[in-house]
């Protein structure tokens, strides 16, 4: 547990992500003042209300936009994510900001890699203004397994038992997933991440992703 002060926003596609990708982190780290957007749903009147009890249990505050997120997945104009991220974040400077891998988490959702891909072009124009940015570092080897840690992530944390009963405690309780559930299921014991402390790094590992897809 860190008593290190740190501003730190998380950007996320859906409530839940959040606590499913970085809940841990989060609950570990109780002198962090975490700010939490998420880009769908806040329409919604029951996701939107377990969000915000989310954000009670974290600690922290935020805000939802509601962007499309139908199930099939049309995709999003780069600059409405962008737009939406922008419209959302308190202005000012970050110590930290957290969040989507623009591959995604699993295999696959479009707007985790919407959201992943627009906050590292945003942070690299400078529109996003942080020490560092945290990728979430997972991999389902092509659905083959659950989401797991990628261990040689440049963060990798084994979640102590009392932080990960907490944080399933939010998949389960407080979102109200089942349990035996994918959300319940996926609950990962371990966090990782990505870890970039210059914008242009970020920008160029993205070229090299989205380059690598399209081969």
């Amino acid at each position: 547990m860190s008593r290190v002060k740190k501003k730190v926003l998380v950007i996320v596609a859906h409530p839940d992500d959040e606590t499913l990708w970085a809940g841990g982190t989060i609950l570990s780290n109780p002198h962090w003042e975490c700010y939490i957007i998420s880009l769908c749903r806040g329409k919604d009147e029951d996701r939107s209300v377990r969000f915000h009890n989310a954000l009670k249990v974290l600690n922290a505050k935020g805000a939802m936009a509601d962007m499309d997120d139908g199930p099939e997945q049309i995709p999003l104009e780069d600059a409405d994510v962008e737009k939406t991220i922008l419209s959302l974040m308190p202005p000012g400077h970050y110590d930290l900001v957290i969040s989507h891998n623009p591959t995604g988490e699993y295999t696959r959702h479009r707007r985790h890699e919407e959201t992943g891909k627009a906050v590292i072009k945003l942070w690299h124009r400078g529109k996003i203004n942080t020490d560092e940015m945290w990728i979430f570092a997972y991999e389902d080897n092509n659905r083959n397994k659950y989401p797991e840690a990628v261990r040689n992530a440049s963060i990798y944390c084994i979640l102590p038992e009392d932080i990960w009963l907490k944080k399933y405690k939010i998949v389960t309780q407080t979102y109200g997933f089942k349990a035996g559930g994918f959300e319940a299921e996926t609950t990962p014991h371990a966090e990782s991440f990505w870890q970039f402390v210059e914008s242009d790094a970020a920008s160029e590992w993205l070229f090299n992703l989205i380059n690598l897809k399209t081969l």
